[in-house]
């Protein structure tokens, strides 16, 4: 019993540090935005006027916040698609032997080394109007960052490619994770390739695919230094995604009562969310399986 007690002491000793260190810089400035959320704040973000939730009844009638959400929803939808696309498309093509497959690899997998805030400023010049290789290279005249079409497109398709490095780092992993005695299987009943990869190919990789798309999700919900550096939110407010808007109301307007309660929305949005693809993953069969 006395050494049962020493090992459960020696335990609760190691994971005491990432213990404080949960505590200190998780939960307590999670429960502090909880408390100033309720609070009127002066421009150093002192708590000055209890409000109760008239900051949440604010935020719920503003048409600014209500287009953040709608920016948000579009930028996440194009990041998810294009970003997991690409990683899976490149993890596909470098399962075959060729000359050169590692060169194609490494290429593949660069952006996840690659800082966001840095390739941000390298697409400001690439899709400058006058100066921008990318129209000099097409011969065309789009406004790729002015244009509030194109600059949701833009910004979301630069955190899509920074996204599918990494995504073809995982799925690479689950590709050469399958069996491959189920394709030669598959190959005696007289299965072709597109039936190998429907049901080999596609359910073996169900778990790997459903971790990649809970990651993109939760991080394009987070998305900040690239917006920030090529549009500002703008033109107008079209790539004005929430996280943006929380920073303008906290460091530019200083309302940080208000961003913190827009903060909250956002946790509880990003936590809905991810219980919906738990709960999809959970409750029913992937395309291949049906």
């Amino acid at each position: 019993m006395n050494s049962k007690n020493k090992y459960t002491k020696s335990a609760y000793a190691y994971i005491m540090p990432a213990m404080i260190g949960f505590l200190v810089f998780t939960f307590y400035p999670f429960i502090k935005t909880i408390y100033r959320s309720l609070f009127l704040t002066d421009r150093m973000g002192n708590s000055n006027l209890f409000i109760g939730l008239e900051n949440y009844t604010t935020l719920f009638t503003s048409p600014s916040f209500y287009n953040s959400l709608v920016v948000t929803f579009m930028y996440v939808l194009i990041v998810v698609l294009v970003g997991v696309g690409l990683g899976f498309m490149t993890a596909l093509l470098c399962q075959r032997s060729f000359p050169g497959i590692k060169i194609f690899s490494a290429a593949y997998s660069l952006p996840m080394a690659i800082a966001s805030s840095g390739m941000a400023l390298v697409f400001k010049v690439m899709l400058n109007r006058s100066i921008g290789a990318l129209n000099l290279i097409f011969g065309s005249d789009i406004s790729w960052l002015e244009d509030p079409t194109m600059a949701l497109i833009s910004v979301s398709v630069l955190t899509a490619w920074l996204n599918s490095g990494m995504n073809f780092l995982y799925l690479s992993a689950g590709l050469a994770a399958i069996d491959s005695s189920l394709y030669e299987s598959a190959s005696i009943d007289g299965a072709n390739g597109f039936q190998k990869f429907r049901y080999i190919t596609l359910p073996s990789l169900k778990p790997i695919m459903f971790f990649v798309i809970v990651t993109n999700v939760i991080n394009a919900f987070q998305s900040f230094a690239q917006i920030k550096l090529l549009t500002m939110g703008g033109p107008g407010e079209s790539t004005n995604v929430i996280v943006h808007d929380i920073y303008k109301n906290a460091f530019e307007n200083y309302k940080y009562g208000y961003a913190s309660a827009e903060s909250i929305v956002l946790f509880f949005i990003v936590m809905i969310f991810t219980i919906i693809l738990f709960k999809t993953n959970r409750g029913g069969k992937s395309l291949a399986e049906r």
